[in-house]
């Protein structure tokens, strides 16, 4: 018998996130430092965090010192100022790195798929990608500091999808925040609200068994 031919793909691009998903951090020191100084664990994420403090950030509008200054400030009613600072630069400079496995299904995907970041990421993501030696995992890259834009928002899924050059409709979108998962979902994208590398697996079988 003639071979069948292979079932069309169930989408043509997959939006990814990257922390949560690809990159994870590293907050011993930090951790190990907000115990030093009589913080309850997780006050310095709390404070950076913080739409106030974050989001700023995450839109371009401030740098990496205006945010360690701001999570200072925001410490300064518990710890000193200069404690403050250190415990923020501490945050800020923490040690990430790639989660091996979904590279490799990213990268696996990247040869019958348009690959694409869309993440609420700093004004140095460029920076920290090529540290993380994924500069050349995504065909395009949209990061909330470059466009001005952070998700749910709905304009930052459609920057993506138009640098893609695919329609909603044929993408799947990953990110760990339900709800940056439901705003891809509602603009007609298959959302998969990703909890462990084994989603992406799943998820991706239909392209990755072409390999």
């Amino acid at each position: 018998m003639p071979a069948q031919p292979p079932q069309p793909l169930p989408f043509d691009a997959v939006l990814t996130d990257l922390d949560g998903v690809i990159r994870f951090y590293d907050m011993s020191e930090m951790e190990a430092m907000e115990r030093d100084a009589g913080l309850p664990h997780g006050s310095t994420a709390e404070i950076a965090f913080a739409p106030e403090t974050d989001l700023p950030l995450m839109l371009g509008h401030t740098g990496k010192e205006e945010w360690v200054e701001a999570i200072a400030r925001g410490l300064a009613d518990r710890v000193p100022y200069e404690r403050g600072h250190a415990l923020g630069t501490a945050l800020a400079g923490a040690a990430f790195s790639a989660d091996a496995t979904v590279v490799d299904l990213l990268r696996r995907a990247r040869a019958h798929l348009h690959v694409a970041l869309v993440t609420n990421a700093t004004p140095w993501l460029d920076d920290d990608l090529a540290e993380l030696g994924i500069a050349d995992l995504a065909h395009t890259v949209v990061g909330s500091a470059d466009v001005g834009v952070v998700k749910p928002d709905r304009r930052i899924y459609e920057i993506a999808l138009e640098r893609a050059g695919v329609p909603a409709e044929r993408c799947l979108f990953v990110d760990d925040r339900k709800e940056n998962v439901d705003a891809a979902v509602a603009l007609g994208m298959v959302g998969l609200h990703y909890t462990g590398p084994d989603d992406l697996r799943e998820a991706l079988a239909p392209v990755l068994g072409r390999d």
